[in-house]
């Protein structure tokens, strides 16, 4: 046998058969592209999977070491990749600027880091093993470009209809090119280094040729305008860096505007760090001691049993840790079937997380109904959970070697989960607002009542909803 059927037969143990047939075929029968920086959303959508199983089984091949993960900072505006990162640990920096963009953006895992997957040497060699040896299209499309770029088939030709002169120039070499500059905004960006140059070309047509240089370095300068006129131009360009480098000069135009703005959705860092899969895998080796990456939202669930003393006082404590113990199975496989991760536990007590509010409620009322099912199959109906549901920005740190989260978002959802009485779930303002939810509470009848609490160590007083 040999060592890829191996590893697939490996990885049947812990993943979807249907999710291992779709790489074994990829492996097998697709372009290098397609097993470069793969977008499981993507995959998910074209092949009929579900999503939360082809992530699974994504992380379980990166675990045998079939596939390589990668976090990518890509710039909102036009997908480039700002910083590809082997691990979220090497994410340090507060502001990411893109050149091509000439624009800055604060780091947050919301929408601006995201998760894709390479085929490992070991199952199969593709070409962007070897970045330097690709074309200047294949460039753009597999190191350049995220997967949050629907990029069309003919990438060539569109790049030639929106690109005055492209130039693969080595280290060390420099190359003059002779251009007809039109009107308008041209843009001279080399997608290895990063480093842009604007111009402004505007007024009467020049009779003289124009000359300007551009020196690629280590250092990415900041982005500045250059103004000329429209007519012949003289571009010298020097490469100074130890790599080859790409220059193009691009036109802004509509054309531009319509290849950078096909989009498709991706697997963010954020949805990745409330899978559980992925909390099961890598527990302890997500981010570095001290460092604090901004997530705008996430949506907290803090549960608990009620009166949990005097259950074991009641049945013993045998019966007791039984029904504890298959009270947190069920909740987990609740939580991770809505797209949710256990945090962790404390005592009888669950926190969560959740991409979305509406996950979060979906869950809490599946976990209330599992609770008098095993209640009432137990014959023990004081199984009751409470449960508090918060969503606002936090911070996802390490703490007591595991991933967690930091601040008032995490004080706020653990504080309403202490208002609710048994049986109930208590949820601020911010939850029963988000559209989702509304749909998801008048599609299963629930009315949320509202009052005014004051929480311990919040200033001001605020509004939660009881669903009972």
């Amino acid at each position: 046998m040999s060592e890829i059927e191996t590893l697939f037969g490996a990885l049947r143990q812990s993943a979807d058969d249907g999710v291992v047939d779709m790489l074994e075929r990829m492996v097998r029968d697709a372009p290098d592209h397609a097993l470069n920086r793969m977008n499981a959303l993507d995959l998910a959508g074209k092949t009929g999977l579900d999503e939360e199983r082809v992530i699974a089984g994504l992380l379980h091949a990166v675990g045998l070491g079939m596939l390589e993960m990668t976090w990518s900072v890509m710039c909102p505006s036009c997908a480039g990749v700002l910083s590809a990162n082997k691990s979220l640990k090497t994410l340090n920096s507060a502001q990411y600027t893109c050149g091509f963009c000439a624009a800055g953006y604060e780091t947050t895992l919301d929408n601006l880091v995201e998760v894709t997957f390479t085929v490992s040497p070991r199952l199969r060699k593709i070409a962007a093993h070897r970045p330097d040896l690709l074309s200047v299209a294949d460039y753009y499309r597999q190191v350049f470009w995220s997967s949050a770029i629907d990029l069309p088939d003919d990438l060539e030709k569109v790049l030639r209809d929106v690109t005055l002169e492209t130039v693969d120039l080595p280290p060390g070499e420099r190359a003059i090119l002779s251009l007809n500059v039109p009107v308008g905004t041209l843009i001279l960006f080399d997608p290895v280094t990063h480093a842009a140059q604007f111009l402004d070309v505007k007024g009467e047509e020049a009779r003289e040729r124009q000359n300007l240089a551009v020196t690629f370095n280590k250092i990415q300068l900041a982005v500045d305008t250059v103004a000329l006129r429209p007519g012949p131009l003289r571009l010298t360009l020097e490469n100074r860096t130890d790599n080859r480098v790409l220059p193009a000069v691009w036109v802004a135009s509509q054309a531009l505007d319509d290849l950078l703005t096909r989009r498709k959705p991706f697997l963010t860092a954020k949805r990745l760090l409330t899978n559980q899969t992925f909390r099961d895998l890598y527990r302890t080796d997500t981010l570095a001691i001290g460092q604090r990456l901004k997530i705008l939202s996430l949506t907290f669930l803090f549960s608990d049993l009620k009166d949990s003393t005097a259950l074991y006082e009641h049945v013993g404590d045998l019966v007791a840790f039984d029904l504890v113990n298959e009270h947190f199975r069920l909740l987990q496989e609740i939580i991770a079937s809505e797209r949710g991760a256990v945090v962790k536990t404390i005592g009888d007590a669950v926190m969560a997380t959740f991409e979305t509010p509406d996950r979060a409620i979906a869950a809490a009322i599946r976990m209330r109904e599992a609770m008098s099912d095993l209640g009432a199959e137990r014959q023990h109906q004081s199984l009751r959970l409470k449960m508090g549901i918060h969503e606002g920005s936090c911070l996802a740190v390490t703490l007591n070697g595991q991933q967690d989260y930091f601040g008032q978002t995490v004080n706020v959802a653990s504080r309403v989960q202490g208002l609710a009485a048994s049986r109930s779930i208590v949820v601020t303002e911010s939850v029963v607002e988000n559209a989702e939810t509304r749909t998801l509470l008048e599609a299963n009848g629930l009315t949320p009542t509202r009052r005014t609490v004051a929480l311990s160590g919040i200033a001001d007083k605020v509004s939660v909803y009881e669903i009972s």
